[in-house]
This record gives C-alpha cells, structure tokens and sequence, in this order.
C-alpha cells in the first residue's frame, strides 16, 4: 500500500514545498492571489509582487526543483551501479572537476575575458568522469576500480583548484560562495538552459531503471537474466553524470541530496530502484526546493547557502546509513 501511495504523496509535497517556497520570504505573497496569477485569471498580483512571483522566486523555485530531481535520481543511479548504499552523484571526481572549472572561469574574469561559470563547471564534471575511466582503464567495468579512480581524480583536481586560488587570491570568495550551493539570482535564462538536459536524463534514467537492479547482482547473475552489465553500467554513470554535472553548473555544489532522498523513499515504500526512481525524483525536487526556502527565511533578509542546509541533514543521515548498512563499500 505504501508502494502503491509512494508517488501521490511525493506529488503532493512537490506541490505544497513549490507553493510555499514562492509565498514565503521577505515578502510574503498572498496564495490565492498567486493561484490567480498562474492561472491568468482576474485577481492575481500586480505590480511588484507579480514581478517578484514571475521573475524572481518562480524561475529560482523551478531550477531548485530541477537540480533536486536530478542529484536524487543520480544519487539512486549510481548506487546501483556501485552497489555501494553511500554512492550519490559526486563520484567519479564530478565536483572536483566542476569546481576546478568554476575556479578557471573565475580567474578568466579578471583580464576582461567572462567565461561562463556554468559551462565551464559542466566541461570540468564531463571531463573528470572521462578522466576517471581513463584512469580505471581495462577495469572500467569494475565498481571498486571506478570508485578509486574517481577519488585519486578528485584528489588531483582539487590541489590544482587550491593551487589557481592561492595564486588568484580575488577569486576565493566567489569560489567558495558558489561551492557551498547558491540559487539567488536564478532567472528563466537558468531554468532554460538546464532543463533539457536534466529533463532528458530523468527520462533516460526512468527507462535505464527497468534493468538497473540486475547491476545490484553479480555480473554472471545479470548476464542470466540477458542484461549486460558493463554496457548498461557505462549507460547509467554517462546519463546520471550528464544530469550531475547540468545541476551543479546551475546551483553549485549541493551535497546529500543523492543519499537522503533514494534512501529514505526506498526504506519507506520498500521498492527497488526500478520502481522507485520517479518518486526519487519527484522526491528529491521537493527536498530542495524546500531546503531552498529554508535557506531564504530561516536567516532573513540575510540568506544561507543552501549547501549548507542540505549538509545540516544530510550528515545526520549520511553517519546513520554508514552506521546501519555501510559495511563493506568499496
């Protein structure tokens, strides 16, 4: 029943997080008015709270809902592939690389040249994960093997990061502001870049999901059911790393979202990742958008990053699965 229950109620708080996160702030929003609104009919808000509904808090509640779904349905993704219940969507050295990219594009700011931060994160997420299979060579259908080569890739990147903002000491606090997760100025502009590609992943990983439990078996197991596993292994970790590295050029480096969100929706419906997968999404966009509103108000008019609402609990959680079903991870 709760299975069954699972997604309705995923919807709904989807719903409620989405209409509570464009009334709440510094300026409360009526949400009959902001019903009108989105609607087109008679009554709705005028003037500056319409321009702050349509322009400010709708496209910045839409790119957290965006972002959420995919670090969720990432997260989920590879902890299958990895069969390793602390897997989430910053393996394989994706924020390293990202915040490397983040840092050069930084940097280039100051001759005149304005490189864009986003794309330069999303090129630094693409080519750690290429880097890492590089790097695991002939052992790139091994989950273990992955995993290593992804942390020595993710070491590397981040003594170089180190080393540009030490010698580029002016970029250091837009640096770090944009690795702790940042959605505040968020406009249509954002939304419209990245939901394509995050929109894309989700439906490729909703169609990956059909076969992606036999990834949780051995590999001889998996081959008996008539699946693949290095193929379908390499399908999974490109399409979750293309929704990874799209949601963090957009927000930063948002973490936990991958962990909490799959573990929580599988321990409460009891559902493997192929049924689950779509309520992880819808789950994990209701959870940001939420830990978003969070970090508007709970500090107002001031703002926390929202990285650090997402850490504040997901640590709990990460030290609670690594106490009940961490053993043997690697």
């Amino acid at each position: 029943m709760r299975a069954r229950l699972a997604p309705l109620i995923a919807i709904v708080a989807l719903i409620v997080a989405l209409l509570l996160a464009v009334a709440l702030g510094p300026v409360r929003l009526d949400l009959g008015k902001i019903t009108r609104t989105l609607l087109g009919m008679h009554g709705g808000l005028v003037n500056t709270d319409r321009t702050i509904l349509l322009d400010l808090r709708l496209p910045r509640v839409v790119l957290a809902a965006l972002v959420g779904a995919a670090l969720a349905a990432s997260g989920s993704a590879y902890q299958a592939v990895f069969r390793n219940p602390l897997a989430d969507p910053y393996l394989l050295g994706v924020a390293a690389g990202a915040g490397l990219g983040a840092t050069i594009a930084f940097i280039g700011r100051d001759p005149g040249v304005t490189p864009s931060v986003p794309i330069f994160a999303f090129l630094g997420g693409v080519v750690a994960v290429a880097s890492t299979l590089l790097i695991a060579g002939r052992r790139a259908h091994d989950p273990p093997t992955i995993l290593l080569a992804g942390i020595a890739f993710g070491a590397f990147a981040t003594a170089i990061q180190t080393y540009l903002q030490q010698r580029n000491s002016a970029v250091l606090r837009p640096v770090y502001s944009w690795i702790l997760g940042q959605l505040n100025g968020a406009g249509w502009s954002a939304v419209i870049d990245v939901a394509p590609y995050i929109l894309l992943s989700l439906v490729a990983l909703h169609f990956l999901s059909r076969r992606m439990d036999a990834l949780l078996l051995s590999d001889d197991e998996a081959r008996s059911l008539g699946v693949n596993p290095a193929r379908l292994r390499m399908m999974v970790i490109v399409v979750a790393t293309l929704a990874t590295s799209t949601a963090v050029a957009a927000s930063g480096l948002i973490g936990f979202v991958g962990i909490v969100v799959p573990h929580l929706i599988r321990s409460l419906t009891h559902q493997a990742t192929s049924r689950a997968i779509t309520t992880i999404a819808i789950a994990g966009a209701a959870f940001l958008v939420l830990a978003d509103l969070g970090g508007r108000t709970i500090v107002a008019p001031a703002e926390l990053p929202i990285g650090v609402i997402t850490a504040f609990v997901g640590a709990p959680f990460f030290l609670f699965v690594l106490r009940t079903r961490g053993r043997g991870l690697v």
